[in-house]
């Protein structure tokens, strides 16, 4: 079982700047909400309820006053800053304390995740005892992503970072599940030659094992990187889009939290003085009323 993640929302996020120069860009809007909530909500859709957020060196604060330490939500949130990125598989390292010989999710903070039966998805792959598990989805242009070929019954075959001839149009994304010997794994990997630990390094070590399984977002679901502001406009676009049609919030932290029955009204309440007049306040008054 997996109860314990890490969001790695660290970063320089120079494909966005100007912007990303003074604020976090994970604490940039996606439309009104900031980034962080979207991977968050993911990880307490999946009943995962220790949380180990890396930030950039003298960042913390900003995120403390949005995110203090999760009781409001009833869950758990530490912080861990980190000097400069050295890749996504230094988070274990980082994260080795935090992970204490467990089991452990991680996800990239400028992701972006949306489907139908996707919390069904999630606490599935929450059930991973050994081995790694990576979510997939279909693109257009495998050439711009890591994709993975997959055998009928799920398990991965190949890996291959922006392939340049067609072998999977699955793009890897950046939802991961490892078992406890990832941090032994991680501090094995040397750096690429762009002086990082690369994930498809850490990835093909469970590979060669033949432990590394998939789940694919089907159809009816949607992965956005919102690494540049391109894609950060149009995720901003896509999440109005459903909001406004259908009524519902995507990402509201403590509607998930309510309907978990981690937290109850005292904390609704509270959230909704929190947050001031606003349109998600509101949101929060109709889930009590």
């Amino acid at each position: 079982m997996i109860n314990k993640a890490i969001i790695l929302a660290g970063g320089m996020g120079t494909r966005m700047s100007p912007l990303t120069k003074a604020v976090n860009k994970q604490l940039l809007p996606i439309y009104d909400k900031p980034l962080i909530f979207y991977p968050l909500s993911i990880l307490m859709l999946a009943k995962i309820k220790d949380i180990l957020i890396i930030v950039n060196k003298g960042q913390l604060n900003q995120y403390r006053k949005i995110l203090p330490d999760g009781k409001h939500l009833g869950i758990n949130i530490v912080y861990k800053e980190q000097t400069y990125p050295k890749g996504l598989p230094d988070a274990f390292l980082l994260g080795e304390k935090f992970i204490n010989k467990k089991n452990v999710a991680l996800i990239l903070g400028d992701n972006f995740f949306y489907g139908q039966n996707l919390t069904s998805k999630l606490i599935s792959c929450t059930k991973l005892k050994n081995g790694a598990k990576v979510i997939l989805h279909k693109v257009i242009k495998p050439e711009l992503f890591g994709v993975a070929k997959t055998s009928k019954t799920g398990r991965i075959t190949m890996l291959k970072e922006k392939p340049k001839k067609f072998i999977s149009d699955l793009a890897i994304t950046g939802l991961y599940f490892f078992d406890k010997k990832v941090v032994e794994y991680a501090k094995r990997l040397k750096p690429s030659a762009r002086n990082e630990l690369e994930i498809t390094d850490l990835l093909k070590v469970y590979l060669k094992k033949k432990k590394l399984t998939s789940d694919i977002l089907g159809r009816g679901g949607a992965w956005l990187d919102t690494g540049s502001i391109e894609d950060f406009y149009k995720t901003s676009a896509f999440v109005s889009a459903i909001e406004n049609r259908q009524g519902f919030k995507i990402a509201c932290l403590e509607e998930i939290a309510f309907s978990n029955k981690w937290i109850g009204k005292k904390e609704i309440l509270n959230a909704i003085q929190f947050y001031g007049k606003c349109d998600y306040s509101n949101y929060l008054k109709k889930l009590i009323s």
